[in-house]
């Protein structure tokens, strides 16, 4: 299942749609989350979409994984990632990071995407607060 991973940043990085939508189960309950506050996607249709969009905008060069944490339970599977994306934006570089959650199911042997969250954390939050704002000092 971490070869999807793989197979995704492979596919993202070429700009190849068929690829990516590849990976993804062929039913069209299958969503996305994106980092984009209008990136909310359900079916095949508005993923497509969200991925055309995001290769109009910029070129990725590649993905940097940092941490991943599978969770398996027979033919179903959980992948919580943290990772990287380094790329062109106007010709400019850029480095997003971002947290990743991908829902797969097993399916004649081969391991398909039903969901995929990606966010960027919080950065006007301290280490140790659980929320932007608040100080991590002990309180008197």
């Amino acid at each position: 299942m971490l070869a999807t991973l793989e197979g995704y940043a492979g596919a993202y990085c070429a700009k190849d749609i068929e690829g990516l939508m590849a990976l993804f189960d062929v039913g069209d309950d299958i969503s996305v989350i994106g980092t984009g506050a209008d990136e909310l996607c359900v079916g095949r249709s508005q993923i497509r979409g969200l991925f055309e969009r995001n290769f109009a905008e910029a070129a990725a060069d590649r993905f940097e994984w940092h941490w991943r944490h599978v969770t398996r339970r027979a033919d179903t599977a959980t992948v919580a990632a943290s990772l990287t994306i380094h790329l062109h934006v106007e010709g400019e570089p850029l480095a997003v990071p971002i947290r990743w959650t991908v829902s797969l199911h097993r399916h004649n042997g081969r391991w398909l995407w039903l969901h995929r969250h990606a966010s960027a954390a919080a950065t006007d939050q301290d280490d140790g607060a659980a929320y932007p704002g608040q100080t991590t000092e002990p309180q008197s």
